[in-house]
């Protein structure tokens, strides 16, 4: 009898998604998510820091071959470093790791009231998202954050497997890949006031939205004709000033006249 050969793992392939492949369309679990994914996105770009061939995304479709069969997970919220570009006039519909560009960096999944698989490691169809991100698609940082809670947990892919990382004094989680920090922020957007997740830089900075920056850069230009009109003032107070100062010395020259004195002596 032939001993069976124990498994030693998945045959992973990279394979353009087949045109015919039905993506799913299926609503978004909360109505939050998409503006969470948005404002990380929004931040990124007021900040000058997307370049051209980076890929960033949102419910889209990333493809990997698992044993033979096409597998597409769609994140919340995605980053790729280096994607290359589509031909003109082509609209991409999904990322294939390898085939199109350089590997998947960073990936984030919003929990809703349901179990989305965010966690599992289910290793056969349907593959458990934990599991596609560590182990198929190898995604060097893995985000998983409750909105409604503000509970961010952040893993990072060591030695082949996530470990769970711990965040900073001030509760913010170091991403690598992007040179920031990611934490948690309470506050308003789009009249919506909600524990949304934001970016710091090294230095502690936050990563303004567009609309922050817009609001901030009005500020410093009110602020700054404000000073102008100060100085302006100012600048007619000296002038009124020494306009007075002049009369008087022209009225102390006249009466000097008056009474017979040279006053230019």
């Amino acid at each position: 009898m032939v001993q069976a050969q124990p498994r030693t793992g998945p045959v992973i392939t990279w394979p353009p998604l087949p045109d015919d492949f039905k993506l799913v369309d299926d609503p978004v679990e909360n109505i939050q998510q998409p503006p969470l994914a948005a404002a990380l996105t929004d931040a990124l770009g007021a900040a000058q820091r997307i370049r051209p061939e980076m890929l960033i995304g949102s419910n889209f479709g990333l493809v990997a071959g698992v044993d033979h069969e096409t597998v597409v997970k769609a994140p919340d919220w995605f980053y790729v470093p280096q994607a290359n570009p589509v031909p003109e006039g082509v609209v991409r519909r999904s990322y294939t790791p390898s085939l199109e560009g350089g590997g998947v960096a960073v990936v984030m999944e919003f929990l809703s009231a349901d179990d989305n698989g965010e966690l599992s490691i289910r290793s056969m169809p349907p593959y458990g998202k934990l599991y596609f991100y560590e182990q198929i698609l190898q995604v060097p940082v893995y985000v998983i954050y409750e909105p409604m809670r503000g509970r961010l947990e952040v893993r990072s892919l060591q030695n082949g497997g996530y470990v769970l990382q711990t965040p900073d004094a001030a509760g913010r989680f170091w991403v690598e890949p992007l040179g920031l920090f990611l934490g948690v922020w309470r506050g308003e957007r789009l009249a919506q006031t909600i524990n949304w997740l934001r970016w710091w830089d090294a230095d502690g900075n936050l990563l303004l939205w567009s609309a922050e920056q817009a609001e901030a850069e009005s500020q410093r230009a009110e602020a700054e004709s404000q000073r102008a009109e100060a100085e302006r003032q100012r600048a007619e107070a000296e002038r009124q000033r020494a306009e007075a100062e002049r009369q008087r010395a022209e009225r102390l020259a006249d009466l000097l006249r008056a009474q017979g004195i040279n006053p230019d002596l």
